[in-house]
């Protein structure tokens, strides 16, 4: 089959007939009417991060998404999955819920990872729990980190986070979750951060060896960080489960107030025969945030 003709209609179509379930081909549905009321092209599925539009309620932006043409709403945790349901949207990321220490103070949930051995107990508990929370709401993707280096080396923390995930990889494939570990730069955001280039997570997913753990490729932090961004996706993006957007420098707006080309790397990952989402992930620094979603999403619609 030519890849290059699939849309996501036929791709939902031809879910709904190998009978995946009734709630992807319903969900297929209201994707394929959206696109058709809002002009979508159909040819990548579109998100958006929650915490970047946090000054609007979940109800204001559920019904934003829709009246733009997003048909997912991520980074979420359970809480939320009732509101975008009734709004007939999905979660293409769930939102990791660290555990909370002696203190009752909330863990980092970034900077503590798997890459450290003293956290595996208390990450993979943690993890358990919310593997089967996005199983049974019938979402597919959950966020993981590798965490802060803290003085190891890149072979010890990918020993490690490997050793850490293995142990996960049962329930996922059990229960059909792909935990993807974010792809962060260590430059500007996030100093210290183990799982900061692209060729370290790959090389994680071989030793891992399931494709219940993939990467989030985040398109932002590896423009920043190593750049040759459709060359990476090009050459590594069967590794790549989930990606996410924003503008360099500065991480806001992806118009063309910033450097990245978007509509030709949203053209090479739909090249590559990707069917998942993309996750807009820009901090709205013009007034009318929800003006800049939308033009995000029409970038990106190629």
């Amino acid at each position: 089959m030519n890849r290059l003709s699939l849309s996501r209609r036929s791709l939902v179509k031809n879910s709904a007939l190998g009978a995946v379930s009734a709630a992807a081909a319903m969900l297929g549905r209201r994707i394929e009417a959206a696109d058709h009321a809002t002009g979508m092209k159909g040819k990548i599925k579109h998100s958006v991060c929650r915490w970047c539009f946090s000054r609007f309620t979940m109800e204001d932006l559920c019904t934003a998404a829709v009246g733009i043409g997003l048909s997912s709403i991520e980074l979420l945790t359970s809480e939320d999955f009732g509101i975008i349901k009734k709004h007939g949207l999905t979660c293409a990321m769930v939102q990791f819920r660290p555990w909370k220490d002696e203190g009752g103070k909330e863990v980092n949930r970034i900077s503590v990872g798997f890459n450290h051995k003293e956290n595996h107990e208390n990450l993979i508990a943690a993890y358990e729990t919310q593997i089967n929370e996005v199983a049974e709401a019938g979402f597919k993707n959950l966020i993981c980190f590798s965490g802060n280096r803290a003085g190891m080396d890149d072979e010890t923390g990918m020993n490690n986070c490997a050793e850490g995930l293995k142990r996960l990889m049962p329930l996922c494939e059990k229960k059909g979750v792909v935990l993807c570990m974010e792809l962060l730069n260590s430059k500007v955001n996030h100093p210290d951060y183990q799982c900061d280039r692209s060729a370290w997570g790959v090389e994680l997913c071989k030793r891992v060896g399931s494709e219940h753990f993939k990467l989030l490729y985040d398109i932002y932090h590896m423009q920043v960080m190593e750049g040759d961004v459709i060359g990476t996706i090009y050459k590594n993006n069967s590794y790549f489960a989930h990606y996410h957007t924003a503008g360099v420098p500065g991480r806001h707006e992806i118009d063309e107030t910033q450097e990245l080309n978007y509509p030709a790397i949203m053209r090479a990952i739909f090249e590559t025969g990707y069917t998942g989402y993309v996750g807009q992930e820009f901090l709205p620094a013009k007034p009318d945030a929800l003006d800049s979603l939308k033009k995000a999403v029409q970038i990106c619609d190629v």
